[in-house]
């Protein structure tokens, strides 16, 4: 139900995508494909070759077989029995998508793999898996798990075989950024990567996520939802151009001279031909082993070349925002803090009727972002949580989910947008009445983290691992926790969630000034309510200290004062809270007018 005064979402739907009843006939199919193929179980994982967050509807295998539609998982479909892999954030989720009687849903680390997988096989057995959708570091981190219980075996997707509706290829149009937007030329980028590569003494690098070939070559798309991707390959040699490949019918004589002195292009089943002439040409090619298909790594070797295994070479110079990058991402958080506080004051007033619902306020939400003409997307899909929904981390609201919100129940409301100018990501919880001393208090507790991260102060060479406790240190005094991530790298117009920095205990890697992470402590009492408080920061050196860095906050709008116990705030705490609502609304109240600039003044006014 969406609220009458909204048109109908655009970057959203609430189509319950998932359907267990279908579980169990495309598992069926899917075993009859297992006896022709010669092999005892199958491996799907939720990523495709791009190992991106959001992927293409044709490239959803996972969500196809078993039901689960989360952003990361695996499963393994065996003889008799089937398994599907997921972290903490979805497990929840999960045995609500898929058919519990015929899968069965395994908590894993996030991003790790189980050597469970062994049990939905004979001892013995040929596990088979798609070249293109697994990693040379999944696949030797598995082996070895495996050890002789199971061999793992290349093998075409059977899951394509019973797909007989299955989606065509993106082919968005092609977007090249122009300077005032990417900040540095491609030829730049490119001179400064090949000079690595020649460090490295490496012949040429082998790109194969979007966001490391969109940034290198200032391009942009919208090959899947969120996230302004063209999906292809790239081969960067030592010397002279890279080679971009994409599907034929994107190769077009307007494009060819778009990228004329950028990239030569070339069609995409012509990549494997490519790789073998690197290796009969014996060159020492870089591929990194966390995010290259083994196809592509498989290809190389049996040609012959030499495989150089490192990190992708363009994530961290990518990850240090240039000058025009991080104004773009300012002017990015100004039009959404406008957006924000039109909605925050929309939601004051209709929230205690108690008739708002989940979808209503995603609905109100996104009306407000689209009536800026440069948002063209979500950032991702927004979670949209009420009272116990609040609770599950991952939460998607659908028309299945879809309740009211009560008066008096706290409101999670995490979203995010793609301006032209930049990338957003920000959380609210949300008053709609009498909270209590418990919710002040978690509230509190989890807004004092998210200071303690936004007022650091720390030499370089640290890491986001290292400060992570900063956010957690308050919540650990009351014996309670969260079970995600503090931060996450955030893309200029690319992906919201980047790497290869972060705040949280597996990003070991020192920040870097340029660096925009979000900073997103919370509480979540599973049953009854979640608490979360984001703002997206940037990192950039001390402005007393040489040597050090800290951190400058990109996101404007009201944190909610109504659910503090400012008994727990320290007169520092205070302050930078104080000074952080002047600031906002110093910026946006130029940008507001009536009802909207009066409630954004009480929204802010000192405590």
């Amino acid at each position: 139900m969406t609220t009458p005064d909204f048109a109908p979402a655009v970057f959203q739907s609430f189509e319950e995508k998932a359907d267990p009843k279908n579980v169990a006939p495309r598992l069926a199919a899917l075993r009859t494909e297992l006896g022709k193929a010669g092999l005892d179980a199958f491996l799907i994982p939720r990523a495709d070759a791009h190992r991106g967050e959001a992927v293409p509807p044709g490239e959803a295998r996972l969500a196809y077989v078993t039901g689960f539609t989360g952003s990361a998982g695996i499963a393994i479909v065996g003889p008799n029995k089937a398994g599907l892999f997921v972290d903490s954030r979805y497990t929840i989720q999960a045995p609500t998508q898929t058919d519990t009687k015929k899968v069965t849903v395994h908590e894993v680390g996030q991003g790790s793999i189980s050597d469970e997988i062994a049990a939905y096989v004979p001892k013995g057995g040929r596990i088979g898996f798609d070249p293109w959708l697994h990693t040379p570091g999944e696949i030797r981190d598995l082996t070895a798990r495996l050890g002789a219980r199971a061999t793992l075996v290349p093998s075409e997707n059977l899951v394509d075989r019973i797909w007989p509706d299955r989606p065509a290829p993106p082919a968005s149009t092609i977007e090249l950024l122009g300077h005032n937007r990417a900040g540095k030329t491609s030829a730049d980028k490119l001179g400064e990567l090949q000079a690595d590569l020649i460090g490295d003494h490496a012949d040429a690098a082998i790109l194969t996520l979007p966001e490391s070939i969109n940034w290198l070559l200032n391009i942009r798309g919208r090959d899947v939802p969120n996230t302004p991707f063209v999906l292809g390959y790239a081969i960067v040699p030592k010397t002279g151009l890279p080679t971009l490949f994409l599907d034929a019918s994107r190769i077009t004589p307007e494009l060819t001279l778009a990228l004329a002195g950028i990239a030569k292009l070339a069609k995409t089943k012509t990549l494997a031909t490519a790789l073998a002439r690197l290796g009969k040409g014996a060159k020492s090619v870089l591929i990194d082993p966390a995010s290259a298909p083994e196809a592509v790594a498989a290809t190389l070797r049996q040609a012959g070349a030499k495989l150089i295994e490192k990190r992708d070479p363009v994530l961290l110079p990518k990850s240090r925002k240039n000058d025009a990058e991080l104004s773009g991402m300012r002017e990015a958080h100004r039009l959404d803090g406008v957006a924000l506080a039109k909605f925050l004051a929309w939601f004051d007033d209709h929230a205690p009727s108690g008739q708002l619902t989940e979808i209503g306020i995603v609905t109100a939400l996104e009306a407000f972002r689209r009536a800026e003409e440069s948002c063209v997307d979500a950032s991702f899909d927004t979670i949209s949580g009420a009272g116990a929904n609040g609770a599950i981390v991952h939460y998607r609201v659908t028309n299945k989910t879809d309740r009211a919100l009560a008066a008096g129940e706290l409101m999670l409301l995490d979203s995010g947008a793609q301006y032209l100018s930049g990338t957003t990501d920000i959380t609210r919880t949300m008053s709609t009445g009498a909270s209590t001393p418990e919710q002040r208090d978690r509230f509190t507790r989890v807004l004092k983290g998210m200071i303690a991260i936004s007022t650091a102060r720390f030499p370089k060479g640290t890491s986001g691992a290292q400060i992570d406790v900063l956010a957690r240190q308050f919540l650990w005094q009351a014996g309670v926790t969260y079970n995600h991530g503090t931060g996450h790298g955030v893309g200029a117009f690319l992906s919201v969630h980047e790497g290869p920095t972060g705040i949280s205990p597996r990003y070991t890697l020192p920040l870097e000034a340029g660096n925009v992470l979000s900073n997103e402590p919370g509480y979540y009492k599973p049953g009854e309510y979640g608490i979360r408080i984001e703002n997206l920061i940037i990192v950039r050196d001390s402005t007393i200290a040489p040597g050090y860095l800290e951190f400058q906050t990109l996101t404007l709008a009201p944190i909610d004062t109504r659910l503090l116990d400012a008994t727990l705030l320290t007169a520092a705490e205070r302050d930078w809270l104080n000074a952080y609502h002047q600031r906002v609304f110093a910026e946006i109240v130029p940008l507001l007018d009536g009802k909207v600039k009066a409630w954004l003044k009480q929204a802010t006014a000192a405590i």
